[in-house]
């Protein structure tokens, strides 16, 4: 299995390799050279728990590590979720089931991912001797969950930039209460497209990327879109055979296209036949007037109920627009040049996938979560309201609920009346907040970076 860049201008990587570097050198993403055909494995993996399933798949795509390996690695990733199940999959009705994904140690999506691709950092810093700058930016839930991925563990720093005043509380708190040595939560002016905009270009800065030994942790690194691969196998498994044979819609909430790619990307594996994938957008729904109109025009972002939905610039965007193009890289590569230059890109009509898309505005949120409470008892966070908004009529629907409604108690209370608790979250109000303020500038983080990484870890880099 080799992995080769959107853009064509990098040579083909292996599954350590791509993993190691996050983003290809001419500035695509990497994806795999020929995706395997699942559509005689699938029944064969009906019995396996969790993490096994987690091993065998990524035994496929990353083939130089043993399986008994993979094995290891995925069984201490997801040891550390709170469900038995990990991935537990809820029925509301005979048409409605939801996939809680918010059992993991920051109770967010993000952990299936970053609790795995932390302990590949940590099997890379082994492996080489070399330490480790991870380098992300985030909306919310990505740098909670990357960070604690990457907590204490020697040989790593973890740099996460955020904009200011833009994610929920409880998850900045997530971020920089953590009091860990290596941890270093970064909040920069503007929106989280200004943000991954920097993250983009120290990755760009080939000489910078070399110093530092930089990797990535956003859903720019393969190794988080296919680990969120594995719980659309996992919750297809699930289903009563009487809804897999009525037609099913996995309903996901997403702002930054990962999270609906992993889903559509195990189907071009030949598994999960006859599913429909809706795109479910917030008020910033670059996504859903580009599945509507073919037409993808960036325009400013709106602060929202929903704020890890809270982007234009959608990362994983270009993988999709890579098989959309016919796996063309020189076609994907001018279409991103367009989009950069331009901030649009047309392709004249709507791509005939099997994925469709919805939009609802902050009022349609509070509505949507006052209904889902109202006629099920089942509480759940503004995110993942997006995807109750208008269910299919004519499909079971599978609502990916990707954050604890903890997270985001004040809304959640003004429009249920219940107001949600994790126990892991009430013990973070307490601690101090330490957090860096930067200018969304390429040059100040490179500078922050250098400093913080050549003092001792115990010593305070000054803000």
């Amino acid at each position: 299995m080799r992995y080769i860049s959107t853009r064509g201008q990098t040579p083909s990587h292996s599954f350590t390799e791509a993993v190691a570097a996050g983003l290809a050198a001419d500035g695509g993403l990497f994806l795999p050279e020929s995706l395997p055909d699942l559509s005689t494995r699938v029944t064969g993996w009906a019995g396996l728990g969790y993490a096994q399933l987690a091993a065998e798949f990524f035994h496929l795509f990353g083939p130089e590590i043993p399986l008994d390996e993979w094995q290891a690695l995925t069984s201490e990733a997801y040891g550390r979720f709170d469900h038995p199940e990990v991935a537990p999959v809820v029925r509301l009705d005979d048409r409605t089931f939801v996939l809680e994904l918010f059992h993991g140690p920051t109770l967010a999506f993000k952990d299936f991912a970053l609790q795995l691709l932390g302990l590949l950092y940590r099997r890379q810093v082994a492996r080489t001797g070399q330490h480790l700058a991870v380098l992300g930016a985030t909306s919310g839930d990505t740098g909670s969950a990357a960070i604690h991925g990457c907590l204490g563990q020697s040989g790593i720093t973890i740099f996460i930039l955020y904009p200011d005043g833009r994610v929920a509380p409880l998850q900045e708190r997530q971020m920089a209460c953590t009091g860990a040595d290596n941890v270093h939560a970064l909040c920069v002016p503007g929106t989280f497209d200004d943000a991954q905009r920097v993250v983009k270009e120290a990755f760009g800065d080939a000489g910078f990327a070399r110093e530092v030994n930089l990797s990535a942790v956003n859903s720019i690194n393969i190794a988080r879109v296919l680990a969120q691969c594995v719980y659309y196998l996992w919750a297809w498994l699930r289903l009563p055979d009487a809804a897999r044979a009525a037609g099913v819609e996995f309903v996901v909430p997403t702002g930054n296209f990962g999270n609906v790619l992993a889903g559509w990307l195990v189907q071009q594996m030949g598994a999960l036949p006859g599913v429909r994938f809706r795109v479910a957008t917030n008020q910033n729904d670059i996504l859903h007037r580009f599945f509507t109109t073919g037409e993808y025009e960036e325009g400013e972002v709106r602060a929202s109920h929903a704020p890890s939905m809270d982007i234009q610039a959608a990362s994983n965007f270009e993988r999709f627009l890579y098989y959309v193009l016919g796996e063309d890289a020189a076609r994907t590569r001018a279409a991103m040049a367009e989009m950069k230059s331009s901030g649009h890109l047309s392709l004249g009509h709507v791509p005939a996938t099997t994925l469709c898309s919805s939009r609802v505005d902050d009022q349609g949120i509070v509505q949507t979560l006052a209904h889902v409470w109202q006629q099920y008892g089942y509480v759940v966070d503004p995110h993942t309201a997006c995807g109750f908004f208008g269910l299919a009529s004519d499909r079971v629907s599978v609502v990916l609920a990707t954050a604890h409604p903890a997270k985001f108690p004040e809304v959640v209370q003004e429009a249920s009346g219940v107001e949600p608790v994790h126990p892991s979250l009430e013990a973070l109000k307490s601690k101090p907040l330490v957090r860096r303020r930067l200018a969304a500038d390429l040059g100040a983080v490179e500078e922050y970076m250098r400093r913080a990484l050549t003092v001792p870890p115990s010593i305070a880099v000054a803000p």
